[in-house]
């Protein structure tokens, strides 16, 4: 009992922390307190350490630093192979529909019904392209995609009437390499020709576009009437420059070997009407 009642006395001694000048002996600063008050103290601040640096760690991007936090790329990779789980997931339910559904009209019988397959509550999920079906909003779509399709075919067509009535000057004699190819993204005939040649404006226009590029080198591009846009890369040297008018046949730069995409002495030349690449092949005698 003694020794409880000592502790608590010593708990509630008061003690004194004083600054002093050590000449004078004159007393500058000083603080009371006991030693209960000094534990409390040092618990507070721990506490209130402990506290600002958890709320530093999670509300900051020092979180990243820490060994095991994933960082946001890591993060990103982690949600798209959860999003590809689950379509992979969805996908094979889809497969296990048709391939019971095979199974059952190979063996001359009624085939199954998703809910027969799946677990309860799950049929939701089954489009109804699955069983055969097809929905409102994809006959919908289908009809306008076919609609705009033959819209544009028909404008091509009309454009390609008016086009063909245009007198095009070849931009430069030479020998066609590599021809028009969307399906290889290539929407432009590429012509070898001798170094130096001369290269010339196609129809009467005015220079949009004139500069250097890293990929084609010097790069020209003249807008004409009708919506028509003729393009000539990889260039030596160019002689118009932006606001430039330009007639047909006269020179407007020189055929070159420029560019990262360039393999030696050409001209690639496009020609576009209304947003849509034309074939100059099928205009130009090169």
């Amino acid at each position: 009992m003694a020794s409880g009642h000592s502790r608590k006395k010593v708990l509630r001694e008061r003690y004194v922390l004083g600054i002093s000048d050590i000449e004078s002996h004159k007393q500058i600063f000083n603080v009371k307190f006991s030693v209960l008050q000094f534990l409390l103290g040092l618990l507070g601040f721990l506490t209130i350490l402990v506290t600002s640096v958890v709320l530093l760690i999670i509300y900051t991007p020092l979180r990243e630093y820490v060994p095991g936090y994933p960082d946001a790329q890591t993060r990103e990779i982690m949600m798209s192979n959860a999003f590809r789980a689950d379509s992979l997931e969805k996908v094979i339910r889809l497969w296990e529909i048709h391939l019971i559904n095979l199974q059952q009209v190979l063996a001359d019988q009624s085939p199954m019904a998703p809910e027969e397959i799946l677990l309860k509550g799950r049929t939701s999920d089954i489009p109804d392209f699955a069983v055969g079906g097809r929905s409102p909003e994809d006959s919908l779509l289908r009809a306008e995609a076919e609609l705009k399709e033959q819209e544009s075919l028909s404008s091509i067509r009309g454009a390609n009437l008016q086009i063909e009535s245009l007198h095009f000057f070849p931009p430069v004699k030479g020998l066609i390499t590599s021809a028009f190819s969307p399906v290889e993204n290539h929407f432009a005939v590429d012509v070898v020709a001798p170094e130096n040649s001369v290269i010339y404006a196609v129809l009467d226009g005015t220079v949009n576009f004139a500069s250097w590029t890293e990929e084609f080198g010097y790069v020209l591009q003249i807008q004409h009437e009708n919506n028509l846009l003729s393009i000539y890369k990889h260039c030596s040297q160019l002689f118009k420059n932006v606001g430039d008018t330009v007639t047909a046949g006269s020179a407007v730069a020189i055929i070159g070997s420029h560019g990262t995409y360039s393999t030696g002495f050409h001209l690639h030349f496009e020609l576009w009407h209304k947003g849509v690449p034309l074939n100059p092949a099928d205009y130009i005698d090169f």
